[in-house]
Parts: structure tokens; sequence; C-alpha cells
């Protein structure tokens, strides 16, 4: 998405956050503090901007694409990073195990974020959540849908997925193994690679292409690309993709539906601790998380925070596993493992 979009979306939030700073100013703060980010500057601009107004906290935002953790790690103890943001869970607990980061105790924090999105000391909190979710063919007669049934030979040559070692979906594998068991798991990837209509590759948006090109009929995607391609402009590409699919929230045999998340953690050497605590509490908060929810069609962690329209008409609301997130990073080595064992992508 566009940076210009990111902002035309989110001019009303913003708006009622810059009210709010307006008759806070007793309650403002003074400072600065460094963002270490590997989100695209764009989807979290306007968020920042918005803390800033309301605190007078200066945010210095530094984009990096790969190897955050060897970056914070080589800079030791003269990091100037305050906050270290990045999406999927598996790389918030490789900052964690990494030594490069520290836990924060926050009442505003453990309200708003539900205790399976955070480290149980406090060590990383989940901002956005994101839906494995499926795409089918928009004939097909689905009402619901376990991702177990992906692995039906119903759907064999009908499935279609992006490369079964990307982080999305070595987390979807990793929860199966903490829900049914390696040997489970080993089966029913055997069985979706079974029922592969190509290769494992390509990205989200390539299986509603790939659906509208009649080359499958389902397929594991995240729920915000449906947002982006439902959205874009009338006769492009990605409208067309996005046009023709359903969408189906899958559920696991004994709980709600798979969630990643973008999140933070709090730099082990921040120099300025206060305010980026108050960042990440900004973060959580109702209109923070109401414009989180429109920046990228992301899921907000705060209850009683309403999706954003355009994904409410979309996908609608979830209910997300209520499986701590940390329990199944546990298991990323072994669902790798197990990928690899399976020759899924080959």
């Amino acid at each position: 998405m566009s940076v210009r979009r990111t902002w035309r979306r989110l001019a009303l939030p913003f708006a009622c956050v810059a009210a709010l700073a307006a008759t806070s100013l007793s309650a403002q703060a003074s400072g600065q503090l460094t963002l270490y980010t590997t989100r695209e500057p764009g989807l979290v601009q306007p968020l920042l901007a918005a803390f800033t107004a309301q605190t007078n906290i200066q945010v210095q935002t530094v984009f990096v694409k790969d190897g955050l953790l060897e970056r914070v790690k080589a800079e030791g103890e003269r990091s100037p990073a305050d906050l270290l943001m990045t999406v999927d869970v598996g790389n918030l607990l490789d900052l964690v195990e990494g030594g490069v980061t520290q836990p924060v105790r926050s009442a505003a924090l453990e309200s708003a974020v539900p205790a399976q999105l955070r480290g149980a000391g406090g060590e990383w909190f989940a901002l956005s959540m994101r839906a494995r979710v499926l795409y089918a063919d928009k004939s097909l007669p689905l009402t619901g849908f376990r991702y177990a049934q992906l692995a039906d030979p119903r759907y064999k040559g009908k499935v279609c997925i992006r490369s079964g070692q990307h982080p999305y979906n070595t987390a979807l594998v990793a929860a199966m193994i903490a829900h049914e068991g390696e040997a489970k798991t080993e089966a029913w990837l055997r069985g979706v690679k079974a029922n592969l209509a190509r290769k494992a590759a390509g990205g989200d948006r390539d299986v509603a292409r790939d659906i509208l090109g009649g080359i499958c009929d389902v397929g594991l995607a995240n729920s915000y690309y449906v947002g982006q391609m439902k959205t874009a402009k009338p006769g492009s590409d990605a409208r067309k993709w996005g046009d023709a699919i359903q969408v189906i929230r899958p559920t696991f045999a004994n709980g709600g539906t798979h969630v990643n998340i973008s999140g933070a953690a709090l730099a082990r050497h921040a120099p300025n601790r206060d305010n980026a605590v108050r960042l990440m509490e900004f973060l959580v908060s109702e209109p923070a998380q109401a414009m989180y929810a429109q920046a990228n069609f992301e899921y907000p962690v705060r209850k009683g925070v309403p999706i954003d329209p355009d994904t409410a008409a979309a996908i609608g609301s979830i209910t997300p596993d209520t499986l701590p997130l940390a329990q199944v990073a546990l298991h990323r080595k072994q669902a790798s493992a197990l990928i690899d064992k399976v020759r899924f992508d080959q």
C-alpha cells in the first residue's frame, strides 16, 4: 500500500488523536527516542506523528529491512535503539533470545494486550494481528473450513500456497504441531503437498491470481492482502484477483484461527527507556489501535476496537487461536525441519 493511500485512510483517526492532544497539553512530555523497525516506514509514520502530536516526543525512525538482530548486537551498549519493531512472533523471540531486549512492566500494556499475544515476562508485546485465512474460488459452496481439510484428497491438484519455509507458513505448521503433535502434522503436510496444483512458491497474492487463472481452487494466505486487493484501483490486476475470491476463516480442530503479529520489544540498552515505553503504551491505546486497523487491514489486539470497514466487508471478524504465540514459536525449528523432511517446496 502506498504512503499516500495510508495517510488518506488514517486521516480521520489521526485528526481524533490530534484533537485529543490539543486538550491534553498538561500531560505532554518532551524528548526523543529512536525506533528500529522492519515495517515499511509509510505504515508506521502516521502513528508516530500522532504520538508526537500528543506527547511532544520526537521519534527518529531507522528502517532496517534485514539483519535487525545482527545490527543491534553489533552496536552493543552504544546502540541508539530504544524500541525494536518487527513482524512475526518468531522474529520477536529471536530478539529476546539474542539478548538485545529488556522486559517491561506496564499496567497499560498488560491490560490492552491479551496474555497469549505477549511475552509472559513482558519481553515483547503484539501491536496488531493478521490471520492465516483460506482464499477460495467464489463458486465453491464453503461456509466453514478447518486447516486439516487442506490435506483432504478431494482437493488433489487444487491447492496453491507459497513456500512452506516462508515464516508465514512455518508459523502455521508450528501451531499445527502445538495442537496436534509432530506425527499428525507430518501426515497433514504430506497430504497438502499431494494436493498442490503447482510448486509451493510465489507470494500470498499469487494464490488469488492463480485461483482467477483456474490453476487452483483454494489456498492459504494472509488476511490483510485481501483488503489490499479488494480496494485496489478498479480494473487493475490486483483488483481482479481480489474480486475472484471468497475468504474463509479456517480454524484448528480444537481452537480458533491462526494469527501472527506485528509487535515491539524494548531495546536492552535503550537510552530513552521511559519514552520508548510511553510509545508502546500509546500504540495499544484505543485511538492508535483504530489507526493500526486501518493502516494495513490488520486486526487490533485491543478488545473493543472496531476493525476496518473494508476488512469487515472482505473477511469479517476473527476468533484468534487462544494458544499462546510463545508456545507456538517453540516449535519453529521443528516445523522447518518437518517441511524439509516431506520435501514440501520441491
